[in-house]
């Protein structure tokens, strides 16, 4: 790009959009490059950044914050418009974290369009204390919801803000914040939600919804949301339904609203909850999870990401329903322990049994089935029951990968796999499909070594080792390391403004196993 730029003269060049952007090039373009200074800082008034930096590997993030978020809005002098964004729909590029640096940074006096991911809700919070006073636009996506400072916030009102849009796909408990949040927004006219809400003995219904909301937005014309409630089932006077929820929907001012209601098992204490989803039609998210085997018969045509899980098994028939339903999947998570039962469509010959349709997935590229039955890994790589060209990444059991393709013996599984490049078995084994090889766990004092390694690198007593983090990783294989740096990402967080390093305490090192344990269930919580 930097060829292209210092070519000739682009006097009419006030948009720009950046890929493979990353901390490096920042610095590159922003520093060493004074013959680029002029277009940056003086004519781009429009940029678009899709930034590959990875947050798990980028350092604190109020360090990665001050010295490239913020520099973007010193550097580009007339900028307006600011998007920041990752290159897929689950890849987590360093999300800006504000909470702990002074109020003036990443601050602009003509901003008026920003979308961005932030690290916490009181991240979003310090963006509306008044540094960006022209922003008339303001879109993020929230990494952990439940995280709080201790700072006072400007609680004013946001008279100038006529679009705010707010994602986040960690389950959080603070909904009051968020209402509080959106009343402030008196002029608002568009606004789109989606969360996932816990730690409530109700559900939020249409009732919720036109009460809590829309009352307060008398100029609000477009509401695009998807709220999903997660309700223990013993809270629950009675069994929530589908049909229940929709009752509630035809008193809003939304004509266009419908509702999921999906049964789960908690993997922690394996009780039961009730997850209920109401969204806005047509439904305009990339990523849907905990749909079960019924939903509404609509297409959704910008899903990415699908992560389905019942308690009843999944027959053909619900994919062939995925496979319409939604025509641009690309990630499919399967959570399903049941076994699928054979119907009157199956055809059985000596040697298989074969469904009358082949259903079809010309975008998936990963699949995760980590926590399905075997015959759903049957159901996607066996080429008589589905035809997945693209499938480039999968996470499976290796007992189940081997059961299915008899040691990668059988030619009915060859054609979908013939594009794999990983399989990922979360500590069990990792093989690539031109090489094998098994990787044993560690024996107790191989284990012990790994971690001593790891953790001589952070701040951690040894009395705030949980013996948890010793006595029940064995066989985490790779996880292990991510729990570790999870831990230490958490302490960091809670850190003050001073360059040193924050302890990590036991309580850290627990949450992070509770974070990964229930990721292998519930990924991205």
């Amino acid at each position: 790009m930097k060829r292209f730029l210092l070519a000739t003269d682009y006097p009419n060049l006030t948009e720009l959009r950046i890929f493979h952007f990353g901390k490096e090039l920042a610095l590159d373009y922003l520093i060493n490059e004074p013959s680029l200074r002029s277009i940056f800082q003086e004519q781009i008034t429009t940029l678009t950044l899709i930034n590959d930096d990875e947050e798990d590997m980028i350092g604190l993030l109020k360090e990665y914050t001050a010295n490239v978020y913020t520099q973007i809005l010193t550097f580009f002098k007339n900028l307006k418009e600011l998007s920041i964004m990752g290159p897929s729909p689950i890849q987590m590029y360093p999300s800006l974290s504000l909470r702990y640096l002074p109020s003036t940074t990443f601050s602009s006096p003509i901003l008026t369009h920003l979308y961005i991911n932030v690290t916490t809700l009181d991240d979003c919070l310090c963006l509306l204390d008044g540094r960006l006073r022209k922003l008339t636009t303001l879109c993020v996506n929230v990494h952990h919801m439940d995280i709080f400072s201790n700072s006072v916030h400007n609680m004013d009102k946001l008279f100038n803000l006529k679009y705010f849009s707010l994602k986040s796909f960690d389950r959080f408990k603070q909904y009051d914040k968020i209402l509080s949040l959106i009343r402030r927004m008196p002029y608002l006219e568009k606004l789109t939600l989606y969360l996932h809400i816990k730690g409530r003995n109700t559900v939020i219904d249409g009732t919720f919804i036109q009460h809590d909301i829309l009352d307060y937005m008398p100029q609000l014309h477009s509401f695009t949301f998807c709220i999903c409630t997660y309700v223990k089932a013993v809270d629950l006077s009675y069994k929530l339904s589908s049909e229940d929820i929709q009752q509630t929907l035809t008193n809003t001012k939304q004509q266009q609203v419908t509702s999921i209601v999906n049964y789960i098992q908690y993997w922690f204490d394996s009780s039961w909850m009730a997850a209920c989803s109401i969204f806005s039609l047509p439904f305009q998210f990339d990523y849907l999870k905990h749909l079960g085997n019924k939903f509404p018969n609509i297409v959704f045509s910008y899903v990415t990401f699908l992560f389905v899980e019942d308690t009843n098994p999944f027959q053909h028939e619900f994919f062939v329903r995925i496979s319409r339903s939604f025509p641009l999947l690309k990630y499919l998570h399967i959570c399903n322990g049941e076994p699928q039962v054979l119907d009157d469509l199956v055809i059985c010959s000596s040697d298989n049994c074969q469904l009358h349709s082949i259903i079809e997935y010309h975008h998936l590229t990963k699949l995760d089935m980590i926590n399905a039955h075997r015959d759903y890994v049957e159901q996607f790589l066996n080429e008589t029951k589905a035809f997945v060209p693209c499938l480039t990444e999968l996470e499976v059991s290796v007992r189940h990968l081997e059961a299915v393709t008899k040691n990668f013996t059988i030619k009915e599984t060859r054609r979908n796999c013939v594009n794999v490049k990983q399989i990922d078995t979360l500590g069990e084994l990792t093989r690539r499909l031109d090489y094998i090889t098994n990787v044993p766990l560690p024996d107790e004092v191989a284990h012990k070594a790994i971690l001593n390694n790891v953790l001589k690198e952070l701040p951690v007593q040894e009395q705030d080792i949980p013996c948890s983090l010793i006595n029940e990783t064995r066989d985490y294989g790779g996880t292990l390391i991510k729990i570790i740096k999870y831990a230490n990402k958490l302490a960091q967080q809670h850190s003050t403004e001073d360059d040193t390093p924050a302890e990590v305490h036991e309580h850290h090192f627990n949450r992070a196993m509770l974070f990964f344990k229930e990721s292998l269930r519930y990924p991205i919580d």
